[in-house]
């Protein structure tokens, strides 16, 4: 008769309540220990640990198959529960203060020597290695951990919208491409050779089409894919809450999204969340902290010397001023033990980021030393101290060049340097919506106006007036939603009048023939009598990410690609047949890879 390998239990349930019961266990062999004559086996399944006990003396031959067995082997086993012995129970296990006496054996599956030790998750292992084995990444227990999390929020936030009379709605995946500020997948179509399908950046159209139909709150968590370049918090496939309704303005959505905010960081990480967030506008989080998801968690912002620096004799602050860049200054507070050599090692940083160079002051106990120092007079240092609010024991970084290199590499260094001197509390939680975004921006490669987000964000209605003559002055009714330095969230109001549609698509100078292929048959359904609607996207990844405390997002992704957006597991991607290719009417050139 076959082995029923069925569980009567997880390997994480039984306690000492349990004792005296038979019953059957199912997983995989954790560790293995021998100590000459009892055999243990710690068995694990995802629910935890059980201690299986072999002894000789009750089935010899049932020792001697227990014997043979390796770590990561799959196997079956029904015994009886009992209490360890006295002094012998591992208060560190859910289940240490029993164990199994086995009476029956079944091995299900063996295995290879694993290419990493899954036991002890602390060894630390190559990403691409864990990558390539991902499936035996997840066994070790953090990223299986985090992926349950993971779930565990996703059914929150379905619940939480459902409170609040949300439907949830699938999308297509097969879409129109559609410009949204990045690359398109493009899916070639069979059926209709030359033609391309996109895989939605969002489900952005589709979500305001809805609010046409009628559906008032529509939400759905969204696969969504966009062809950028990486980094550690963004992955070419991303999952995102997405979120819109009708007949409401930003205040209702922050306050519905401050509220799930509460909720996960409650349930997930035990923290009470104060709400409602501050806010700040844009051009504020780019003049005090160089960016538009600034990191409130410690100070430093940065601070505008323009008019100080105006009376030194420093040739290269005045030659940016007077090209119309600026000159912008952080502190850091005790900052005057960073050495000379710290700071050639901050200044070949900040250089990647465009800055030629990057000056400093130091106010220590000595005095003042700086490498500026000379090219101010006694009363611009006053004024510049009086600015800065420098003590001492401080240090002044001082950057000068065009105000978008000297934000970007002011932020960068300002996040790098906190990080190095352990200024930034981890466990805090800062959140903040960042508003009045611009609505469009310059394109100086296209030498045109393009929007900031996509073309159906709604002006703020106290600059309307400006779209006739000074556009890119307008305010957009868009919102971003930061924590801790990531955008984890943005939105928008949407446009809903069809004459304010097509003034935008008029400065964005796009002709009706380039309206009609890229939105056509969105323009004809907001003909039809629109709601004033909004919306908002939630990353998804990143928030379990914050909700799991890693700085990965790859850590809360099952199979995640590698930076350079391949699949070292499944070795994607990969060239396709000739018959395929043949079939679509493609011919291609594939790029060697390195497992082809």
């Amino acid at each position: 008769m076959r082995f029923d390998y069925r569980r009567t239990h997880t390997c994480g349930q039984l306690t000492l309540s349990s004792s005296g019961q038979r019953v059957t266990l199912s997983g995989w062999v954790h560790k293995r220990r021998d100590l000459g004559g009892l055999i243990f086996i710690d068995l694990r399944d995802r629910f935890g640990l059980t201690q299986l006990v072999f002894d000789p003396n009750l089935n010899k031959t049932l020792h001697d198959k227990a014997y043979k067995i390796r770590s990561e082997w799959v196997i079956s086993v029904r015994g009886t529960v009992k209490p360890r012995i006295e002094g012998m129970a591992n208060v560190r296990m859910a289940t240490g203060e029993i164990e199994i006496l086995v009476e029956e054996l079944e091995i299900l599956s063996s295995a290879k020597t694993p290419p990493f030790s899954i036991c002890e998750e602390m060894i630390d292992v190559k990403e691409d290695l864990r990558l390539k084995f991902r499936y035996l990444d997840i066994r070790r227990g953090t990223i299986a951990k985090n992926l349950l999390v993971r779930n565990e929020a996703m059914h929150t936030i379905r619940s939480y919208l459902y409170e609040y009379a949300f439907v949830e709605i699938s999308t297509p995946i097969l879409a129109k491409s559609t410009p949204e500020g990045a690359r398109d997948y493009l899916v070639p179509s069979r059926i209709y050779p030359g033609n391309f399908y996109a895989l939605p950046q969002s489900p952005q159209i589709f979500k305001q089409l809805l609010m046409v139909a009628g559906m008032d709150r529509y939400y759905q968590i969204a696969t969504c894919f966009r062809d950028e370049d990486l980094r550690a918090d963004r992955q070419p496939e991303f999952t995102q809450v997405d979120i819109e309704m009708s007949f409401g303005i930003p205040e209702d959505l922050m306050s519905l999204i401050e509220g799930l905010m509460e909720r996960l960081f409650k349930k997930y990480r035990g923290i009470e969340i104060l709400t409602p967030f501050p806010r700040m506008s844009h051009a504020e989080a780019i003049e005090f902290y160089g960016t538009d998801r600034p990191d409130l968690r410690f100070g430093m912002p940065l601070i505008r010397l323009d008019e100080i620096v105006k009376n030194s004799t420093f040739t290269v602050f005045l030659d940016q001023l007077a090209s119309g860049g600026c000159v912008k200054a952080i502190k850091v507070a005790g900052g005057s033990t960073i050495s000379r050599k710290e700071i050639e090692k901050y200044t070949e940083f900040v250089a990647q980021f465009g800055l030629k160079g990057l000056a400093w002051i130091k106010h220590s106990e000595e005095g003042m030393s700086s490498s500026i120092g000379k090219f101010f007079s006694e009363e611009s240092l006053h004024a510049l101290f009086s600015r800065t609010e420098l003590e001492k024991g401080d240090l002044l970084f001082i950057a000068a060049g065009p105000d978008a290199r000297v934000n970007q590499g002011l932020d960068h260094l300002r996040r790098t340097v906190a990080k190095e001197r352990n200024l930034i509390d981890t466990e805090s939680l800062k959140f903040l919506w960042v508003v009045d975004f611009p609505l469009m921006k310059w394109d100086p490669e296209q030498a045109q106006i393009e929007s900031e987000h996509h073309p159906f964000t709604a002006p703020h209605p106290d600059d309307l007036a400006l779209l006739d003559h000074d556009p890119l002055k307008v305010r957009a009714l868009a919102y971003d939603l930061v924590l801790n330095g990531y955008e984890v969230g943005g939105g928008s109001q949407r446009i809903h009048q069809g004459d304010l549609q097509e003034k935008i698509f008029k400065i964005l100078q796009l002709t009706p023939e380039e309206i009609q292929e890229k939105f056509g048959f969105f323009v004809e359904a907001l003909k039809y009598g629109t709601p004033p609607h909004l919306g908002v996207a939630l990353g998804l990844d990143r928030l379990v990410m914050m909700l799991c405390q890693t700085d990965h997002i790859r850590d809360v992704i099952a199979f995640p690609k590698t930076q350079n957006a391949s699949d070292l597991m499944m070795q994607a991607p990969s060239p396709v047949s000739k018959k395929q290719l043949d079939e679509l009417e493609i011919k291609a050139q594939p790029v060697e890879m390195a497992w082809n």
